[in-house]
Protein backbone atom coordinates (compact mmCIF):
# COMPACT_ATOMS: atom_id res chain seq x y z
CA UNK A 1 0.00 0.00 0.00
CA UNK A 2 1.56 3.45 -0.72
CA UNK A 3 -0.58 6.28 0.63
CA UNK A 4 0.52 9.53 -0.97
CA UNK A 5 -2.01 11.81 0.11
CA UNK A 6 -3.66 13.32 2.97
CA UNK A 7 -7.09 15.31 3.55
CA UNK A 8 -7.44 17.03 6.70
CA UNK A 9 -11.05 18.32 7.28
CA UNK A 10 -9.65 21.22 9.46
CA UNK A 11 -8.00 24.42 8.96
CA UNK A 12 -4.42 24.58 8.31
CA UNK A 13 -2.57 24.99 11.29
CA UNK A 14 -1.34 28.77 11.47
CA UNK A 15 1.73 27.68 13.34
CA UNK A 16 4.86 26.13 11.08
CA UNK A 17 5.47 23.73 13.47
CA UNK A 18 2.40 20.95 12.81
CA UNK A 19 3.02 17.08 13.59
CA UNK A 20 1.42 17.09 9.81
CA UNK A 21 4.06 18.49 8.58
CA UNK A 22 6.37 16.98 10.30
CA UNK A 23 4.31 13.47 9.19
CA UNK A 24 4.28 15.09 5.67
CA UNK A 25 8.28 15.23 5.36
CA UNK A 26 8.96 12.01 6.86
CA UNK A 27 6.87 10.02 4.70
CA UNK A 28 7.05 12.30 1.53
CA UNK A 29 3.10 12.95 1.54
CA UNK A 30 1.03 15.81 0.59
CA UNK A 31 -0.96 17.14 3.26
CA UNK A 32 -3.65 19.38 2.86
CA UNK A 33 -6.37 20.90 4.81
CA UNK A 34 -9.75 22.29 4.44
CA UNK A 35 -12.65 22.88 6.68
CA UNK A 36 -15.85 20.54 6.22
CA UNK A 37 -17.82 22.73 8.57
CA UNK A 38 -18.03 26.54 9.58
CA UNK A 39 -19.62 28.55 12.09
CA UNK A 40 -22.47 31.27 11.50
CA UNK A 41 -23.97 32.96 13.77
CA UNK A 42 -27.35 33.36 14.39
CA UNK A 43 -29.16 36.18 13.36
CA UNK A 44 -30.54 38.84 15.63
CA UNK A 45 -33.48 38.76 14.37
CA UNK A 46 -34.26 34.78 14.86
CA UNK A 47 -32.79 35.10 18.28
CA UNK A 48 -35.56 37.38 19.28
CA UNK A 49 -37.97 35.33 18.04
CA UNK A 50 -36.46 33.02 20.84
CA UNK A 51 -38.20 35.27 23.45
CA UNK A 52 -35.14 35.38 25.45
CA UNK A 53 -34.71 38.67 27.40
CA UNK A 54 -30.95 39.21 27.77
CA UNK A 55 -31.54 41.60 31.26
CA UNK A 56 -33.05 38.70 33.22
CA UNK A 57 -29.77 36.66 33.66
CA UNK A 58 -27.33 37.91 36.24
CA UNK A 59 -24.80 35.19 35.16
CA UNK A 60 -23.12 33.55 32.15
CA UNK A 61 -21.45 30.49 31.62
CA UNK A 62 -18.89 30.32 28.69
CA UNK A 63 -17.73 26.87 27.16
CA UNK A 64 -15.87 28.17 24.78
CA UNK A 65 -14.36 31.25 22.86
CA UNK A 66 -16.66 31.24 20.00
CA UNK A 67 -19.54 31.22 23.14
CA UNK A 68 -17.95 34.60 23.86
CA UNK A 69 -17.49 36.10 21.15
CA UNK A 70 -21.37 35.28 20.23
CA UNK A 71 -22.91 36.41 22.85
CA UNK A 72 -21.30 40.23 23.20
CA UNK A 73 -22.34 40.04 19.30
CA UNK A 74 -25.53 39.37 20.07
CA UNK A 75 -25.81 42.09 22.91
CA UNK A 76 -24.03 44.77 20.67
CA UNK A 77 -26.90 43.93 17.87
CA UNK A 78 -29.75 43.93 20.45
CA UNK A 79 -28.32 47.00 22.08
CA UNK A 80 -28.39 45.22 25.51
CA UNK A 81 -25.71 46.86 28.08
CA UNK A 82 -23.95 44.34 29.47
CA UNK A 83 -23.76 45.09 33.16
CA UNK A 84 -20.80 46.08 35.08
CA UNK A 85 -21.95 43.58 37.89
CA UNK A 86 -22.33 40.83 35.37
CA UNK A 87 -20.92 37.56 36.58
CA UNK A 88 -19.11 35.66 34.28
CA UNK A 89 -17.99 31.46 34.54
CA UNK A 90 -15.77 30.50 31.99
CA UNK A 91 -15.06 26.61 31.55
CA UNK A 92 -11.02 27.55 31.05
CA UNK A 93 -8.70 29.92 32.61
CA UNK A 94 -8.06 30.45 28.59
CA UNK A 95 -11.59 31.45 28.07
CA UNK A 96 -11.39 33.51 30.72
CA UNK A 97 -8.34 35.76 29.76
CA UNK A 98 -10.53 36.03 26.46
CA UNK A 99 -12.91 37.44 27.80
CA UNK A 100 -10.40 40.84 27.66
CA UNK A 101 -11.32 41.60 24.47
CA UNK A 102 -14.73 42.38 25.55
CA UNK A 103 -14.40 43.69 29.47
CA UNK A 104 -12.28 45.16 31.92
CA UNK A 105 -11.01 42.07 33.73
CA UNK A 106 -9.78 42.75 36.38
CA UNK A 107 -13.33 45.15 37.35
CA UNK A 108 -15.10 42.04 36.76
CA UNK A 109 -16.41 39.24 38.78
CA UNK A 110 -14.92 36.17 36.50
CA UNK A 111 -14.61 32.26 37.81
CA UNK A 112 -12.93 29.33 35.83
CA UNK A 113 -12.73 25.91 36.17
CA UNK A 114 -9.79 23.51 34.47
CA UNK A 115 -11.44 22.11 31.40
CA UNK A 116 -14.47 20.97 31.92
CA UNK A 117 -18.06 22.03 32.72
CA UNK A 118 -17.87 19.30 35.69
CA UNK A 119 -14.33 21.25 37.15
CA UNK A 120 -16.17 24.84 37.54
CA UNK A 121 -19.29 23.11 38.80
CA UNK A 122 -18.71 23.80 42.47
CA UNK A 123 -18.08 27.43 42.18
CA UNK A 124 -21.12 27.52 40.19
CA UNK A 125 -23.17 25.76 42.86
CA UNK A 126 -21.99 28.17 45.16
CA UNK A 127 -23.47 30.87 43.35
CA UNK A 128 -26.90 29.06 43.10
CA UNK A 129 -28.68 32.07 43.31
CA UNK A 130 -27.71 33.50 39.78
CA UNK A 131 -29.93 33.43 37.29
CA UNK A 132 -27.64 31.69 34.41
CA UNK A 133 -27.54 31.63 30.44
CA UNK A 134 -25.28 29.44 28.46
CA UNK A 135 -24.72 30.84 24.79
CA UNK A 136 -24.40 27.56 22.96
CA UNK A 137 -24.13 25.65 19.52
CA UNK A 138 -26.45 23.80 17.97
CA UNK A 139 -24.60 20.62 18.76
CA UNK A 140 -23.87 21.47 22.47
CA UNK A 141 -22.39 18.75 24.25
CA UNK A 142 -25.14 16.88 26.55
CA UNK A 143 -22.69 16.82 29.86
CA UNK A 144 -23.23 20.75 30.29
CA UNK A 145 -27.37 21.10 30.61
CA UNK A 146 -27.00 17.39 32.58
CA UNK A 147 -24.87 18.79 34.40
CA UNK A 148 -26.35 21.97 35.39
CA UNK A 149 -29.44 20.32 36.00
CA UNK A 150 -28.16 17.85 38.33
CA UNK A 151 -26.93 20.43 40.34
CA UNK A 152 -30.28 22.62 40.25
CA UNK A 153 -28.98 25.43 38.75
CA UNK A 154 -31.46 28.10 37.27
CA UNK A 155 -30.23 28.34 33.83
CA UNK A 156 -31.46 28.71 29.94
CA UNK A 157 -29.50 27.65 26.74
CA UNK A 158 -29.81 30.20 23.99
CA UNK A 159 -28.44 28.73 20.01
CA UNK A 160 -26.06 31.67 19.30
CA UNK A 161 -24.32 30.41 16.48
CA UNK A 162 -24.78 27.12 14.97
CA UNK A 163 -22.29 24.18 13.01
CA UNK A 164 -23.13 24.36 9.18
CA UNK A 165 -21.29 22.35 6.54
CA UNK A 166 -19.24 23.68 3.54
CA UNK A 167 -19.30 24.14 0.36
CA UNK A 168 -16.96 21.72 -0.84
CA UNK A 169 -17.98 21.34 -4.65
CA UNK A 170 -14.59 22.26 -5.73
CA UNK A 171 -13.05 18.86 -4.09
CA UNK A 172 -15.51 16.89 -6.32
CA UNK A 173 -12.44 15.40 -8.51
CA UNK A 174 -9.85 15.32 -6.50
CA UNK A 175 -8.61 12.02 -4.79
CA UNK A 176 -6.71 11.40 -1.32
CA UNK A 177 -5.45 8.51 0.20
CA UNK A 178 -6.69 9.16 3.72
CA UNK A 179 -9.53 11.41 4.91
CA UNK A 180 -8.71 12.63 8.45
CA UNK A 181 -12.23 13.91 10.50
CA UNK A 182 -12.32 15.04 14.05
CA UNK A 183 -15.98 15.19 14.31
CA UNK A 184 -19.23 13.56 13.47
CA UNK A 185 -19.83 17.21 11.88
CA UNK A 186 -17.09 16.40 9.47
CA UNK A 187 -18.53 12.83 8.62
CA UNK A 188 -22.07 14.60 8.10
CA UNK A 189 -20.44 17.22 5.52
CA UNK A 190 -18.72 14.68 3.68
CA UNK A 191 -21.78 12.93 2.55
CA UNK A 192 -24.26 15.88 2.22
CA UNK A 193 -21.87 17.35 0.01
CA UNK A 194 -20.96 13.79 -1.84
CA UNK A 195 -24.30 12.34 -1.50
CA UNK A 196 -22.94 9.39 -4.26
CA UNK A 197 -19.21 8.85 -2.15
CA UNK A 198 -17.60 5.61 -2.43
CA UNK A 199 -15.30 4.58 -0.07
CA UNK A 200 -13.75 1.95 -2.56
CA UNK A 201 -9.58 2.22 -1.34
CA UNK A 202 -9.99 5.65 0.45
CA UNK A 203 -8.57 5.16 3.95
CA UNK A 204 -10.63 7.07 6.48
CA UNK A 205 -9.40 8.13 9.29
CA UNK A 206 -11.50 9.13 12.79
CA UNK A 207 -10.81 10.85 15.63
CA UNK A 208 -12.79 9.93 18.69
CA UNK A 209 -15.76 7.32 19.38
CA UNK A 210 -18.47 9.45 18.35
CA UNK A 211 -16.99 10.54 15.02
CA UNK A 212 -15.67 6.78 14.24
CA UNK A 213 -19.78 5.93 14.96
CA UNK A 214 -20.79 8.74 12.82
CA UNK A 215 -18.99 7.10 9.98
CA UNK A 216 -19.75 3.91 10.45
CA UNK A 217 -23.60 4.71 11.25
CA UNK A 218 -23.00 5.85 7.40
CA UNK A 219 -21.69 2.72 6.24
CA UNK A 220 -17.90 3.83 5.77
CA UNK A 221 -15.28 1.61 6.87
CA UNK A 222 -12.79 3.11 9.65
CA UNK A 223 -9.30 2.50 8.71
CA UNK A 224 -7.69 4.91 11.38
CA UNK A 225 -8.50 5.05 14.68
CA UNK A 226 -7.23 7.56 17.32
CA UNK A 227 -6.52 7.43 20.31
CA UNK A 228 -5.47 4.29 20.73
CA UNK A 229 -3.60 2.77 23.47
CA UNK A 230 -0.27 3.78 23.08
CA UNK A 231 -1.19 6.15 20.27
CA UNK A 232 -2.84 9.69 21.59
CA UNK A 233 -2.21 11.59 18.45
CA UNK A 234 -4.39 11.21 15.03
CA UNK A 235 -0.89 11.44 13.52
CA UNK A 236 1.01 9.10 15.16
CA UNK A 237 -1.96 6.87 14.55
CA UNK A 238 -1.39 7.91 10.66
CA UNK A 239 1.93 6.96 11.06
CA UNK A 240 1.22 3.96 12.72
CA UNK A 241 -1.22 2.70 9.73
CA UNK A 242 1.49 3.80 7.30
CA UNK A 243 4.42 1.59 8.77
CA UNK A 244 2.18 -1.56 9.40
CA UNK A 245 1.44 -1.04 5.69
CA UNK A 246 4.07 -0.50 3.89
Amino acid sequence: MNIKSILVSQPEPKTQKSPYRDLAERFKLKVDFRSFIHVEGVESQEFRQNRINLEEFSAVIFTSRMAVDHYFRIASETRFAVPDDMKYFCISEAVAYYLQNYVVYRKRKIFFGKQSIVDLMDTIVKHKAENFLVPCSDIQRKIIPESLTKNGINFKNVVLYKTVCSDLSDLEDVKYDILVFYSPSGIQSLVKNFPEFKQNGTKIAAFGPTTAKAAQDLGLRIDIKAPMPGIPSMTMAIEDFIKTNK
